[in-house]
């Protein structure tokens, strides 16, 4: 009980020094408010940064692995394009066999993309994201409706001329009536909406948005486009089972089946590629996380000039109080009662531009960036109020320990 009644004695002598000396505390804490902002508002600025570019890529799924012709590239590591571009692309056949045997998956997919104009009367949507897809689609990637339903699987084996658009394609072609159930005109040929994407947004940096996508099913895409060989790339697609960690049941069974399916002897290597797509998230995580140690470094050299500047006020402060250390001293007071109690003034001090610097990136979060949201997360909150915390008890232990190990006798002599 001792203990905490002279810890709160402590804490209320350094509130009242720093009080006494309002315009040197305001100046000492500078040096860490710029280098807390600093820190805090690089890491605001990554954390939304990283968050919105990899939500950008969830058009790829999450735990799903594409076969491919060309593996993802991890470096500026020698690429033999020339190799991959040989390689025959994924076809329907290859799908069918697959799900038929594929056991380490919750689904298995196809579809093909293309870019195409979307008519409706005079009205028309350029640039539109156009997709052919299997039934199975659904179970691998996400497919949010606001309005309507998903294709049937009679429907899709029919290659029935219905389609799935995006808010911003419905808006652009009926603005001013309901969509559902109206004609839309794709390379000539007549489809009709069943279903509207929940709205997403404009997507960052120019990547691809539902908004401005459309799905039909993949035998009518067929019909306007061929697939294969010569023609456009549809692409097979597995999701994996959440108990199967980093995929790898699932790339072991996809790579024989797939190797069993093009008849490759053991000597040959694989024709294909099993790209994840948690692998593009990964490399824009690795890209932040050098950006944050940049970070780090320019508002370290800020914080270590704040450290030193609240050192120096801290000696200056015991220097200036010698003389009533030793009354207290004299009175019985503990060392650690003098220690806590200068160590107190240091971290409070650092607190305090720890948390102004703070503040001032809670301010700075109002800022339009267009898409882009800064976000100030409660674990970017705890680590600038950790880092104050620590700069505050490294710059005021050493004047802190010469305080509380002053002779009663000689500070009270000290004028």
């Amino acid at each position: 009980m001792l203990f905490f009644q002279l810890t709160w004695e402590s804490f209320r002598f350094a509130v009242t020094a720093l009080k006494s000396n309002l315009t040197r505390t305001i100046l000492s804490l500078l040096g860490v408010t710029v280098g807390i902002f600093a820190i805090i508002a690089v890491f605001t600025l990554v954390d939304s940064l990283e968050g919105k570019i990899k939500s950008s890529f969830a058009f790829l799924g999450t735990n799903v692995m594409r076969v491919d012709r060309f593996p993802f590239a991890s470096g500026p590591q020698d690429y033999p394009w020339w190799k991959y571009f040989r390689r025959p692309p994924g076809t329907l056949a290859e799908y069918r066999f697959i799900q038929q045997r594929l056991k380490n998956a919750e689904g298995v997919t196809i579809s093909a993309s293309a870019t195409a104009t979307v008519q409706a009367g005079s009205n028309a949507f350029e640039g539109m994201a156009l997709t052919g897809v299997a039934y199975t689609y659904q179970d691998v990637y996400e497919v949010a409706l606001e309005e309507g339903r998903y294709f049937s699987e009679a429907e899709i084996n029919a290659s029935r001329n219905l389609a799935i658009v995006g808010k911003k394609i419905a808006n652009s072609l009926y603005p001013n009536q309901p969509p559902l159930g109206k004609e839309v005109k794709i390379k000539g040929m007549k489809f009709t909406i069943i279903g509207i994407f929940e709205e997403e947004g404009e997507g960052f940096l120019e990547l691809p948005s539902k908004d401005e996508a459309c799905l039909i099913p993949y035998g009518a895409f067929n019909k306007m486009y061929y697939t294969g060989r010569n023609g456009l790339e549809p692409t097979i697609a597995a999701k994996g089972l959440e108990t199967d960690i980093g995929l790898v049941a699932l790339e072991n069974e996809l790579t024989g089946l797939m190797r069993a399916k093009r008849g490759l002897k053991p000597t040959e290597e694989n024709d294909f590629a099993l790209n994840k797509t948690e692998f593009i998230q990964n490399a824009i995580g690795s890209i932040f996380d050098v950006i944050s140690v940049a970070g780090w470094v320019i508002g370290g050299f800020s914080i270590l000039v704040g450290g030193f500047g609240i050192a120096n006020i801290m000696f200056v402060s015991v220097r200036e109080r010698t003389n009533i250390i030793g009354i207290q001293k004299s009175l019985g007071a503990k060392n650690y009662f003098i220690l806590f109690q200068f160590l107190f003034e240091a971290v409070c001090l650092s607190l305090i531009g720890g948390g102004t610097g703070i503040f001032l990136v809670y301010l700075l979060s109002f800022m339009q960036l267009g898409t882009l949201e800064l976000v100030l997360s409660f674990k970017n909150i705890i680590l600038g109020l950790g880092v104050s915390s620590i700069i505050g008890v490294v710059a005021g232990i050493v004047p802190a320990t010469l305080a509380a190990r002053m002779d009663p006798v000689e500070a009270i002599r000290t004028a």
